[in-house]
């Protein structure tokens, strides 16, 4: 590589920063354009967090969805720096990190994902658990053991936020604890899954009514303790008992991001024009929870590993092009449908003309996302694996 190799930053390992950083190494580069590809995350691991839930009920494990990034890494020319990101400065186009080390680009990708915002509830950041990262898992993995092996009679769980993640959530927890479980979901507004289609919704409420689970709409928290939440419905405050909450609502974008010399939408996201580059200085993309990204008809787009997935597609092809003097392309998203956990050996599928619920759409969700896993060697490593499994499982039950 010589030394004018063009410096790409990437900021951020998840969907868009990793799937962009191994798309753009995949490019058929000249010797002379081969460019420099720095990869920063404040974790040493990849998280595949579709399949987060999986790791409460112990379908999956760490390995599993979270590979080092070293390893993922391996056969490729991209550079891995665990640090974290401390500032911006896109005039001189550096960036700051916590080790105090300055990395310099000529283009960058921003694609550091959102925070769960638990400011905006006394109590909230001191007594709710987000579920997000691979930390958050064990957190509540460790918290639901303790009560699991204390003499309590029932373990009341309160999920707030009645979208994806509440509803996965709620449902794996609900087969974990059996009899012992006590879960409510709490959603502010007058139905879950508010942006599903009509058959996933219908299915997601067959599956927490069948695991019984209640669900409180139209009710907001005021506040929490570490054994009380209270909930207002109508004008009226109730306090509730609880063991652990969950905290599942909104994506905050971080100060950081928010502090920069750069358009914002209302959200604090940046402002994109159709190639994912930020106008005023196209050498910087942003993708992911930090984008403020639409669709062909001009709707907003969720923040969801599926529309980072694609935007990490159009990213690298519009650097590789911008480098080779092809044109750019304008970014177009394909909803490729939804699916959601409902259980263990349990799903909802809706998209591409199919409607698939129960074991088929948990099989039909498994074989999707191994196809997506980074790399081929970890998708082989994992599919064996899984196809192994109730291999093991049936001679243990022989054996006992």
């Amino acid at each position: 590589m010589s030394e004018s190799a063009t410096r790409i930053g990437i900021l951020g390992g998840g969907f868009g920063g990793l799937y962009t950083a191994l798309r753009l190494s995949q490019f058929p580069w000249q010797s002379e354009q081969m460019p420099q590809i720095t990869l920063i995350d404040k974790s040493d691991r990849f998280l595949f967090t579709p399949l987060l839930y999986e790791l409460m009920t112990g379908e999956i494990q760490t390995w599993e969805i979270a590979p080092p990034f070293s390893q993922i890494l391996a056969n490729t020319s991209i550079r891995f720096q665990q640090d974290q990101v401390t500032g911006i400065d896109v005039k001189s186009r550096t960036v700051q990190v916590q080790s105090g080390d300055t990395v310099n680009y000529d283009c960058l990708v921003i694609a550091m994902g959102g925070d769960t915002p638990l400011n905006i509830v006394s109590g909230a950041k001191e007594h709710a658990i987000p579920f997000k990262t691979l930390e958050d898992a064990y957190r509540l993995g460790d918290r639901l053991r303790l009560l699991e092996q204390s003499n309590q009679e029932k373990i009341r769980i309160a999920i707030v936020g009645g979208g994806y993640s509440g509803v996965e959530l709620g449902c794996k927890l609900a087969d974990r604890l059996g009899d012992r479980g006590r879960i409510r979901i709490i959603e502010r507004g007058n139905q879950i899954l508010s942006t599903s289609p009509n058959f996933n919704r219908e299915t997601a409420k067959s599956a927490l009514e069948d695991r019984q689970i209640w669900i409180d709409l139209e009710t907001e928290v005021t506040e929490m303790t570490a054994d009380t939440l209270f909930l207002q419905y109508k004008g009226k405050i109730d306090p509730i008992p609880v063991d652990i909450v969950i905290w599942t609502v909104g994506t905050q974008v971080s100060p950081m991001i928010q502090n920069l010399s750069l358009a914002h939408s209302k959200k604090g996201q940046l402002t994109l024009n159709s190639y994912l580059q930020i106008p005023e200085h196209p050498e910087i993309y942003a993708l992911g929870d930090v984008a403020d990204c639409y669709d062909q008809e001009g709707n907003s787009l969720p923040a969801t590993a599926q529309v980072a997935f694609q935007q990490s597609d159009y990213c690298a092809w519009n650097i590789w092009a911008s480098l080779s003097g092809k044109p750019l392309l304008s970014f177009k998203y394909q909803p490729l449908g939804e699916m959601l956990t409902l259980g263990v050996d349990d799903a909802t599928l809706s998209g591409l003309g199919l409607k698939v619920s129960g074991l088929p759409a948990y099989l039909a969700r498994r074989l999707i996302y191994l196809y997506r896993l980074p790399t081929f060697s970890h998708q082989v490593t994992v599919g064996l694996n899984w196809m192994m499994q109730p291999l093991i499982e049936g001679l243990k039950e022989v054996v006992s």
